[in-house]
């Protein structure tokens, strides 16, 4: 795992744990033998410390957290130790990542170099934790307060011209390990002193800006402890000699690695990795090309799927009936990528790549070459079926054939066709070029080989791909309604939309149900409740507020009105009392006497069926794993990622 060999009068350590070369059971134990093989050589005057392959050194093993560790083997506490206690100079040299404990390991260090697109940071508070090996307290030594809250709370890198700026990178190098000896030699031969961080010292005044910066988290950080973990850390850097500051530091990243917190994100980080394990699917299965792709339909999904081919770089063809509807799709394309040049997260050359990547066509019998179709029209099954079955006589007989649904019975598409070993569902989320969850729909008939292919779609496309197999909802929208359901049966008992809301994002969702309907559109549940109001049991309990909503022309954010009301130009909902009186009105024509509703039965009631239709959805092997299920919640439908996605909360 670690490597030893010499330059000159310079020792180089070189870590070597492929992938990322995270200090698993072992690192700890080779950096040290190797440093004090270096200190006890006087041939050794410094000693370079570097990693191979990808990057420097990663940070703590998650794996490990929380198991025992061999009787007497050096933990990364150990090694950060000897580094900052060496009798002789150290420098990280620094390429790729320096994360978490990684940075820990280098701020140890006397110098740092590093390459100018490394990546510096301490990440940990996305696990739910603080740094737990001095970053707490080194940190805001060497970049001051302000840099360190920054990045500690937000756990964001910094490039390493950036920390050039701030004195957390020394040097900017070009040859790693080269320059970093001529660097080094260059120090030996200025000095016989060497700087240590933990010997710096923080600004006393800091605690008013650790104040100001708690206050201006505490919204958005809302029933999360590890931020104010971090900060709480960080004020020990203010208050105490760096000693105490160090054990501080500890006693809280122990306390929060046993929180649930803690637990839930770490059981997120392991389930993102896990989805793309498919029984069935290995390296071995055969996967087809997707060069080149089409999408039908310019409305708002279109649009947006088209886009993140061309963010793949897959020229991609849109289709649609009219070409004013074209037109506008093009627009907002435009103007998507307008914006986000604005933000700075893209360049204007890069704009111009991917719109020359888009092409507009009325032609259906233009897409017998692409090697993938996305369908994105309405949803109705019989529009639905027309399309594919003129797909399938257009398109060549290796194209995919997919469809953006996300409800319909996908095998009814693929018996459509010709082609049913080709065909699947792609339930993109809205907006689709920016969500990245990606819902695989398995139909019947689909071979491993498109769903392998489709999965690595998904990965160029920078998705999370989760497969689901074909029910109405599919693994989402199907837990949904239940969810949806009780929401609207607690207003008709006696709780408010606005009341709901605020304890459903008070537990971590960014919205609540009713806020949500608004965005989406009450006319789109209002048209399927319509279409299946024939089928629908008498004796079943039903809500009317919603079809009273929309027959009063209140769609949502779209009219300006829905559960709640919307200034012109504003997304900010605005209880209204016209609704309270529908909701009363609605009560009574019920026969339901209102009464108070508590926190608890308004979370149970709304959250309890998530877990249930989850359940049930394992039970039926709709979903592969439970973690699944936790993914797609997690990603596209903002349950709160502290708290592990539905089946992992149930198990808490």
């Amino acid at each position: 795992m670690v490597n030893y060999k010499v330059k000159g009068a310079i020792a180089v350590i070189c870590v070597d744990n492929p992938p990322v070369n995270a200090v698993s059971i072992g690192v700890p134990a080779g950096v040290i033998n190797e440093l004090q093989k270096a200190t006890s050589d006087p041939v050794i005057k410094g000693i370079i410390l570097h990693g191979a392959g990808r990057g420097f050194i990663a940070g703590a093993d998650i794996k490990e957290f929380g198991k025992p560790r061999p009787p007497g083997e050096p933990t990364l506490l150990d090694l950060v130790s000897a580094l900052e206690n060496s009798s002789k100079p150290v420098v990280a040299a620094i390429h790729g990542m320096a994360l978490g404990g990684g940075l820990e390991i280098a701020m140890a260090c006397n110098y740092r170099t590093a390459i100018k697109d490394a990546k510096l940071g301490q990440p940990e508070v996305k696990i739910g934790l603080p740094p737990g090996a001095g970053g707490t307290q080194r940190l805001p030594r060497l970049v001051g307060m302000e840099k360190a809250l920054d990045m500690i709370v937000s756990g964001n890198p910094i490039t390493a011209r950036d920390g050039l700026n701030c004195r957390l990178v020394d040097e900017i190098v070009v040859e790693l390990v080269g320059d970093t000896v001529d660097f080094l030699n260059q120090k030996l031969s200025e000095t016989s002193t060497h700087p240590k961080v933990r010997d710096l010292t923080v600004d006393p005044s800091s605690t008013s800006m650790i104040s100001n910066y708690k206050s201006k988290i505490e919204i958005k950080a809302r029933g999360r402890n590890a931020p104010f973990a971090c900060i709480e850390c960080l004020q020990a850097a203010v208050d105490l000699p760096f000693d105490q500051g160090i054990a501080k530091e500890r006693e809280i990243f122990e306390a929060s690695i046993r929180s649930i917190e803690s637990r839930a994100m770490r059981y997120v980080f392991f389930s993102e990795r896990q989805v793309s394990k498919v029984p069935g699917i290995n390296r071995e299965t055969t996967t087809r090309e997707i060069d080149s792709a089409a999408v039908l339909g310019a409305g708002t999904m279109g649009v947006g799927i088209a886009m993140n081919f061309a963010n793949a770089g897959i020229p991609v063809k849109l289709l649609d009936q009219d070409q004013s509807l074209l037109d506008k799709g093009m627009a907002i394309i435009a103007k998507n990528y307008a914006a986000t040049v604005r933000k700075g997260r893209l360049t204007q050359a890069a704009m111009d790549d991917r719109l020359e990547l888009i092409s507009t066509t009325l032609d259906f019998e233009s897409l017998d070459e692409v090697d993938m179709v996305v369908e994105a029209v309405f949803e109705e099954m019989s529009l639905k079926k027309k399309i594919f079955r003129r797909l399938d006589s257009v398109c060549n007989k290796n194209a995919i054939l997919a469809s953006n649904t996300s409800y319909l019975n996908v095998n009814e598409l693929a018996a459509q066709t010709s082609r049913a070993p080709n065909v699947l569902g792609t339930h993109f989320f809205s907006p689709a070029n920016v969500m990245r969850l990606l819902e695989i729909i398995r139909a019947e008939k689909c071979s491993d080989e498109t769903l392998a292919s489709v999965m690595r779609l998904a990965k160029r496309m920078g998705k999370v791909g989760v497969i689901s197999g074909v029910c109405p909802g599919f693994i989402g929208n199907r837990m949904l309604e239940g969810y949806f359901r009780e929401a609207g049966f607690l207003i008709e008992e006696g709780a408010l939309p606005h009341e709901v809301d605020k304890i459903i994002t008070d537990f971590g969702f960014p919205m609540g149900p009713f806020a949500v309907w608004d965005l989406a559109g009450l006319d789109i549940g209002w048209r399927k409740r319509k279409a299946e109001a024939d089928s629908r049991d008498p004796n079943e309990r039903y809500s009317t507020i919603g079809d009273r909503l929309c027959e009063m022309g209140r769609f949502g954010q779209k009219t300006q009105a829905g559960y709640y009301r919307y200034e012109e130009g504003s997304r900010i909902p605005i209880p209204d009392r016209n609704v309270e009186k529908l909701v009363f009105q609605a009560s009574d024509d019920a026969g339901i006497t209102r009464r108070k509703i508590t926190k608890q039965e308004i979370l149970t009631r709304c959250l309890y069926p998530l877990i249930n239709e989850g359940a049930r959805i394992l039970e039926e092997e709709i979903a592969i794993r439970a973690s699944d299920i936790d993914i797609i919640y997690l990603y596209g439908y903002g349950f709160p990622n502290y708290r592990g996605g539905p089946m992992f909360y149930a198990d808490t």
